[in-house]
């Protein structure tokens, strides 16, 4: 195949304009890959039921003023398991029940002082 002389800088130009492109594109312009994007949509869900059952678990708590000052000597540590023993997690899936009693614990400390 014969390409004339005068077409090849525009075809070796439209090349390197691509990979420029791409190269902003990936690391500056936000662009990700679909599994990123996955990833990012995974760990996003993950978060709004943490934060759409943390309240809930507070709410439980606060009808045990007993158990919050037991949970305010526990260690930082040591809350979240508070949290599932006293029974403020039970209505989260098991796959959330850490994390949720993990922010629940720490919300009511920190309400506390």
């Amino acid at each position: 195949m014969n390409i004339p002389e005068s077409t090849k800088p525009a075809i070796w130009g439209a090349f390197g304009g691509a990979i420029v492109a791409m190269v902003i594109g990936f690391a500056w312009g936000g662009w990700v890959t679909g599994g990123a994007a996955t990833q990012m949509q995974t760990a996003s869900a993950e978060a709004a039921v943490v934060q759409a059952f943390t309240p809930l678990c507070v709410v439980k708590a606060e009808q045990e003023p007993a158990q919050i000052a037991l949970l305010k000597e526990e260690s930082r540590y040591q809350r979240d398991n508070f949290v599932v023993e006293a029974g403020w997690v039970d209505n989260v899936s098991e796959k959330y029940r850490s994390e949720v009693a993990d922010a629940c614990g720490d919300s009511i400390v920190e309400g506390m002082e």
